[in-house]
């Protein structure tokens, strides 16, 4: 019997993964539901009246692997059988800003997501793919700037209108300090390009997603639900900060900003995360801010399963989680997800492992009744208390961001979120080593002998097409006209002027995305991180 479990077989003691307690029973009297409706400030129960009535959230797969046009055939793949929204996964090199084949990038070129060294790539990767009719969300942070200025030139050539040019680029660079690693810049130069992309966004596509403020990897790293929002909106707070001192309309910005979370197996902690989350935002962005537009106050959100549970043993069972925490997202009222296949514990997604878990989000959407009403949990005592509960939690984390580091930036380069993350990711996995915490398969109902599973590749060819292409863009393109762009970035940089125009025009010359952040890295500092242990 292990420690966690009691002479019946079942727990000691009853907590959430985040450490609150729960209830044998939760009574009418012990929670009030929310007095505002969906829709209604401060959005407890959704963002919209209507909810899933009115429109199903977007079904959005990530896909990218190898080539340009490898990861193209899968997004048509996916878009055929009723995907809505496409997300693009880029590999290494991309996010750092190194073309394929640098001395420090040409082992990791294409090998977990899709080679993007010039709008060549963008040209190939979206070919037979109308962007007018598409939203499309894009991981991207540290190079979000010139991704984001290859999809306008892109949209430009498809002659799509300004207005109709749709979807996100990540852009969120404190999460990558503290979680993720994907980072080119120091912070304060970091800073600045977060924001130039926001101005750059407003003048040329109006309705597109600037950021998509990131919970989702911190949680991956290891933190609990709490942290995950606490340190996520804070991080929103800090962009909001920095958009107000660059001068930006902050109604404008928040209007447009976006978040991404993490969907956990915790059904009953994940909805009510979700709605604590809502309700924080709207305060927060009315509160603080002193905006008033409802539409700025309104939490907008992308919900990834969680990665970090899904396991190798027994890669079939991950189906089931993934069932799972794509149901609380619903359930907590997420306007895009994204289901995990069931063997990227292995691998990246095979086909038939993509199909299945976008089938997964269908069968939640048009099956299950669950999209027929909105907040269908909203005033179930237990739900309620647990939203306060988080709330709570998350505003006294916040809090103590505020007082003792000035904010998540302070935060952040103090290690303080770091240590947190790190602290919560040893005791899971001790709870798990102790067998304090269950993970069917792991260290529960685990099988003697298990068939190995069957592994994607993806066509080891399909590398050589991102070497030629990087060749052919270098050889075709006017030399000058990229050489002129890259040093009138760069003068432009030793400035405070903002940097859109100069990224597009470099883009469009076929600059590639090495040659545009060699140029940015002759005025920004590199970023070297603390030590933390």
């Amino acid at each position: 019997m292990s420690k966690s479990t009691s002479q019946s077989g079942r727990k000691a003691k009853f907590l959430t993964a985040s450490g609150l307690s729960v209830p044998e029973c939760a009574l009418p009297g012990d929670a009030s539901p929310p007095a505002d409706g969906p829709g209604e400030y401060p959005f407890t129960r959704g963002i919209h009246p209507g909810m899933y009535r009115d429109r199903l959230w977007t079904m959005r797969q990530y896909a990218g692997f190898s080539s340009a046009k490898a990861t193209n055939e899968r997004f048509r793949y996916l878009l055929e059988r009723g995907q809505t929204g496409l997300s693009v996964a880029f590999d290494l090199p991309t996010q750092m800003g190194y073309e394929s084949d640098h001395e420090l990038a040409i082992a990791e070129a294409g090998k977990v997501g899709v080679a993007v060294n010039s709008l060549k790539d963008f040209e190939q990767l979206f070919d037979g793919i109308p962007l007018g009719e598409v939203s499309t969300s894009m991981t991207i942070n540290a190079t979000a700037l010139p991704v984001f200025a290859m999809y306008v030139a892109l949209c430009k050539r498809q002659d799509v209108p300004a207005e109709r040019i749709l979807g996100t680029v990540q852009n969120d660079i404190l999460k990558e300090f503290v979680a993720r690693g994907n980072y080119r810049f120091g912070v304060e130069a970091s800073m600045r390009l977060t924001t130039d992309l926001f101005q750059f966004q407003q003048a040329v596509a109006p309705r597109f997603n600037p950021i998509s403020v990131s919970g989702y990897h911190m949680r991956e790293a290891g933190c609990t639900a709490i942290q995950e929002i606490a340190f996520t909106l804070g991080d929103g707070v800090a962009y909001l900060e920095a958009a107000r001192t660059a001068g930006l309309d902050l109604g404008a910005t928040a209007k447009r900003m976006s978040f991404f979370f993490n969907g956990h197996n915790e059904l009953f902690e994940e909805v009510a995360k979700f709605r604590a989350a809502r309700r924080m935002w709207a305060r927060i962005v009315k509160e603080r801010f002193g905006v008033e537009d409802p539409r700025a106050q309104k939490l907008r959100f992308h919900t990834q399963t969680g990665g970090s549970t899904l396991t190798s043993q027994q890669p079939l069972v991950n189906s089931a989680r993934v069932t799972l925490q794509a149901l609380a997202a619903v359930l907590g009222g997420t306007q895009s997800l994204h289901t995990n296949s069931y063997d990227e514990a292995l691998s990246l997604p095979s086909e038939e492992s993509a199909l299945l878990a976008l089938r997964t989000q269908q069968v939640i959407a048009h099956e299950s009744g669950v999209a027929d009403i909105a907040d269908p949990l909203g005033g179930a005592p237990f739900v309620e208390k647990m939203t306060d509960d988080v709330e709570g939690a998350a505003m006294t984390l916040m809090s103590k961001v505020d007082e003792e580091f000035g904010g998540m930036v302070g935060a952040v380069a103090a290690g303080f979120v770091q240590r947190e993350i790190h602290r919560e990711a040893v005791r899971h996995q001790q709870g798990v080593e102790s067998g304090d915490r269950a993970v069917v398969g792991v260290n529960q109902f685990v099988l003697p002998e298990e068939k190995p599973a069957q592994v994607f590749r993806p066509d080891p060819s399909a590398r050589n097409e991102i070497f030629d292409g990087l060749s052919a863009c270098r050889e075709g393109r006017e030399d000058q006209l990229a050489k002129e762009s890259l040093e009138r970035l760069a003068a432009a940089a030793q400035t405070d002027a903002p940097l859109g125009q100069e990224v597009l025009e470099a883009v469009e010359a076929y600059a590639t995305i090495g040659e545009i952040c060699g140029a940015l890295e002759t005025v920004f500092p590199l970023y070297h991180p603390p030590s933390l242990f």
